[in-house]
């Protein structure tokens, strides 16, 4: 029963998640675009999204197509190694998602902690408590007990323990 209510209000706030999940991925897209500035996939999705988001007007093909593009545009740089690049596409390609199924907004908010975690193997904990105090402060807050719900299944626990020890706030 309760899965049931969380899902329903996420559908009632699948707009809101999208513009959320575009912003997490387009804050990290820079990952991507500076080391393939000519591959737009990963930013068409984000934008996608966004109309997505405003007008309503896309097809489900559209919406699989462009999240898609931006996961080929992922497993293109992964076969380089290319870790943060690969997880800034894939954040992008779960925000475009969320057209789809709201949850994926939280996929496309992962994905932006991965990057800064590939990115900055150096100060990575710094880096990830930011960005994750980053992303609540942008959550609707009607929505960031349900973030904090889908943090706790399925984050990793290095991650989880960042996010004890920062006590990263819920409002």
């Amino acid at each position: 029963m309760k899965n049931k209510i969380i899902k329903e209000k996420l559908k009632k706030n699948q707009k809101l998640l999208a513009l959320w999940a575009a912003d997490c991925a387009e804050h990290v897209l820079l990952y991507f675009e500076k080391e393939y500035p000519n591959d737009d996939r990963p930013r068409k999705a984000i934008e996608a999204c966004r109309e997505w988001a405003h007008t309503e007007m896309f097809k489900m093909a559209d919406v699989r197509k462009a999240a898609l593009s931006a996961h080929a545009a992922a497993r293109e740089v992964k076969e380089n190694n290319a870790d943060a690049t690969c997880f800034a596409a894939r954040a992008a390609g779960q925000a475009m998602a969320t057209a789809h199924v709201p949850q994926h907004a939280f996929g496309a908010a992962y994905y932006a902690l991965k990057v800064v975690e590939a990115a900055n193997s150096a100060n990575a904990k710094v880096k990830i408590i930011k960005e994750l105090n980053w992303q609540s402060q942008r959550l609707p807050k009607n929505l960031r007990q349900e973030w904090q719900d889908w943090q706790y299944q399925h984050l990793p626990k290095h991650l989880l323990l960042l996010m004890k020890k920062s006590k990263i706030s819920k409002t």
